[in-house]
């Protein structure tokens, strides 16, 4: 990639700017560069420098970055990086003209997030095994995930202060610093029930984080990389192909409601999304759902 002196110049200036403004991550920096280097040389090709650029050059650029194969949303966030770029040239009073003015984003849509039918779900939960202590553990976290649409990090940190059996709900410490109250439902109440009688002391060990509700193996909280790691096993002995994720049981919970007549706002709730807009997705995947459960039983479907 050949990119003139001039062209440095300006990326080096500018990067710097950025980091003494608002101290981006050594990893941001690098990005940013990446994306301004790229397009520095494509135009450079055309025998153009950074501040001759034009809205032209850079619709043609969008348009041979998507040729390429590169994804909407890596273009989406490379024209991002060229927007920051030029209103800075712009304010330096190196250009008199932002060319990203009128350029439109990539159009992205919304991707609808991987998730497991009831069956999977069921074969999931009963992929462990409860004859030892780990697999005791792991059926409960998996039995509470789903009943209650954690995420996996609220799931690990969980506390034996955040639980109250007998009103049958956790309390949540969400994103934000946002609590929220969960329902369990009768099935993980069992579970949990007979985890904490006959397998938690026996993780625990005497360590030191004693009111931790799921401890590891060696008696300390279980991080959140360890317990997807266990999920993806216990997908795998379940014989589930497709595609998961550590949010796919979260996923799963919010989409079953919906099926089943749930209210928007009360999984909006249960989820601790502050947006509703966030909630709405599910909205999506249940109506895929039911679209496909027509076809596949109706006489006409």
């Amino acid at each position: 990639m050949h990119l003139t002196q001039t062209d440095r110049t300006e990326i080096d200036t500018f990067l710097d700017s950025l980091w003494l403004e608002k101290g981006l991550s050594k990893n941001t920096l690098e990005s940013y560069r990446r994306d301004l280097e790229a397009f520095a040389g494509f135009v450079s090709e055309k025998g153009k420098t950074l501040i001759k650029v034009t809205r032209e050059d850079l619709l043609q650029y969008l348009s041979h970055r998507l040729k390429m194969g590169l994804k909407a949303r890596s273009t989406a966030r490379a024209l991002s990086c060229l927007r920051s770029m030029y209103r800075w040239l712009l304010r330096e009073n190196k250009i008199m003209e932002d060319p990203t003015l009128k350029v439109e984003n990539p159009k992205l849509g919304r991707p609808l997030p991987n998730t497991l039918s009831e069956k999977d779900v069921e074969r999931l939960l009963n992929a462990p095994d409860v004859s030892t202590p780990v697999g005791m553990r792991d059926r409960t976290m998996l039995e509470v995930l789903y009943a209650c649409g954690l995420r996996v990090s609220e799931l690990v940190k969980l506390k034996l202060s955040e639980i109250n059996l007998r009103q049958g709900a956790i309390r949540i410490m969400g994103k934000g610093g946002k609590e929220r109250l969960v329902p369990m439902g009768e099935e993980s109440i069992a579970w949990l029930t007979r985890y904490l009688q006959e397998s938690r002391t026996e993780l625990l060990k005497k360590s030191l984080f004693e009111d931790v509700v799921f401890p590891s193996k060696r008696g300390s909280e279980m991080t959140r990389q360890a317990f997807w790691y266990r999920i993806k096993e216990h997908a795998q002995t379940a014989e589930i192909s497709r595609k998961l994720s550590p949010h796919t049981l979260r996923h799963a919970f919010a989409t079953h409601l919906l099926n089943h007549g749930a209210d928007l706002r009360v999984v909006q709730l249960l989820l601790g999304h502050s947006d509703l807009s966030t909630t709405q997705i599910y909205t999506h995947i249940a109506r895929h759902r039911m679209q496909a459960l027509h076809r596949q039983h109706h006489p006409r479907g």
